[in-house]
């Protein structure tokens, strides 16, 4: 199968330019029930690990299910600048992409490139691993607080290599990483991935110690056995790695996103609807799934799917934001919109990220009760919502307005949803195959400006 070199001026394929994702608004009029079916894509958090690690090996590496969001465009244009060879697939087989790194000559993650992507961080251990050296820059993302990468920077060293930081910079070299004891100060998602990956290729045995459980995680390392890799206890705490002298190509699906899911299942509740989540993994779902039920939400799960109807009235219910297992703290911002519903008062506390209500304002416009003390939010519920224009200031926080906006009376609108398109794929279209009144706009421009703007963004 040929390999084609992603232009980095590509389009989605959802047809909208980066430039144009940057200025969109939606417009949703709320109100109306969701009825109907909905099918969730490959996982985000899933899909940029699995990416990375197709610069452990020369020969191709093919994943399906590759979800078409702008955090997956913004890493095909990185492993494009370090000299991979990205082919994406069309019509039918557009969520495949084959990632070749048999020449890469450029082992730098430079700042134009990732920094609205706080992920970045995940090609650190497999390019040191592969090339002896590395220079990436320190993560963008989402204003949502402190995402440390001293942790990857520890473990890394605790593997052999000698790192340096500087003008924004991670520098790393090695001449080849060596085994060794990691135990992890705090439990963090990447940093478990990014040093499983650097210890695929590492020289003997590394037992890393208080590692992140969750499922985006194990399907890393499902992939990365797949490539010959020796790993033992992904998705447990403590994760055993015999290091191998080379890893192959592979063919890996990755693993439906449960934060998409999870979304649709609590807009689902909200509005008084009959929806079913299709091509989800409802026991990647359980901490969530215990919650709605615990507010008077009826659920069904069935093989790939779950079925949620929001026929009753939402009774009220604290949430605490844990790793996984525990209620994911991805998932907060949706769930205090709907606490804005239920009866009685819900105590929402946010022990992942330390600056994780900027939403809480914005719903406040729209006429929910919502006061924050510190690390806790106390929703007072039942509270009528009214259209407002709100903005969206992260990922999440998008998803939350959203949701919102469903169920406010008049017409809301949605200003920097470039946030949701980072992570959700064409989430207004899905959203009115299930009956929601809900459009994109954007400033029209010559198409001519369009294209400058939008080689200027990805340059």
């Amino acid at each position: 199968m040929p390999i084609k070199i992603l232009d980095p001026n590509q389009r989605l394929t959802n047809g909208s330019s980066a430039h144009h994702t940057l200025m969109d608004k939606f417009v949703i009029r709320g109100g109306n029930p969701l009825l109907g079916a909905v099918r969730i894509s490959g996982a985000k958090n899933a899909a940029l690990p699995a990416m990375a690690a197709a610069i452990l090996t020369e020969e191709p590496v093919t994943l399906e299910n590759i979800p078409d969001v702008r955090d997956i465009q913004t890493e095909r244009n990185l492993l494009v600048s370090m000299g991979a060879e990205v082919e994406l697939g069309y019509g039918r087989a557009h969520h495949r992409t084959t990632i070749s790194c048999r020449n890469l000559v450029n082992p730098e993650a430079a700042y134009e490139l990732v920094k609205t992507m706080r992920a970045s961080t995940l090609v650190l251990g497999p390019l040191v691993a592969r090339m002896g050296r590395a220079r990436v820059s320190l993560p963008g993302g989402c204003a949502i607080g402190a995402r440390p990468i001293d942790l990857h920077i520890k473990g890394l060293e605790k593997l052999g290599a000698t790192i340096t930081q500087e003008h924004g910079y991670i520098e790393a070299s090695a001449e080849r990483l060596k085994g060794g004891h990691i135990a992890f100060d705090k439990i963090t998602v990447t940093g478990t991935e990014d040093l499983m990956m650097a210890a695929a290729l590492a020289e003997g045995e590394t037992l890393m110690e208080n590692c992140a459980r969750e499922p985006e995680v194990e399907d890393l390392a499902v992939l990365l056995n797949k490539m010959g890799a020796r790993i033992e206890g992904a998705g447990t705490s403590t994760i055993r790695i015999r290091g191998v002298e080379k890893l192959h190509g592979a063919r890996h699906r990755i693993i439906p996103d449960r934060i998409e899911a999870g979304t649709f299942l609590i807009a689902g509740a909200l509005i008084g609807g009959d929806v079913i989540v299709g091509n989800c993994e409802p026991k990647h779902l359980g901490a969530l799934l215990d919650k709605l039920q615990e507010c008077g939400v009826k659920i069904k799960s069935n093989g790939d799917s779950v079925r949620v109807t929001g026929d009753g009235a939402l009774k009220s219910a604290d949430m605490i934001t844990e790793e996984y297992p525990g209620f994911p703290t991805d998932m907060q911002a949706q769930y205090m919109a709907l606490a804005t519903q239920a009866e009685g008062t819900s105590v929402v506390t946010e022990n992942i990220f330390e600056n994780r209500f900027m939403h809480a304002q914005e719903l406040v416009r729209m006429g929910a009760n919502i006061k924050v003390e510190g690390s806790k939010a106390i929703v007072r519920g039942r509270t009528p919502l009214s259209s407002a224009a709100v903005q969206c200031s992260d990922l999440r926080a998008s998803a939350s307005l959203v949701i919102a906006a469903l169920v406010a009376d008049g017409e809301t609108i949605l200003d920097r949803v470039y946030h949701i398109d980072r992570g959700y794929e064409r989430i207004e279209e899905k959203l009115r195959g299930i009956g929601a009144q809900i459009r994109r706009i954007g400033e029209m421009l010559p198409k001519r400006t369009v294209q400058a703007e939008a080689a200027a963004v990805n340059r």
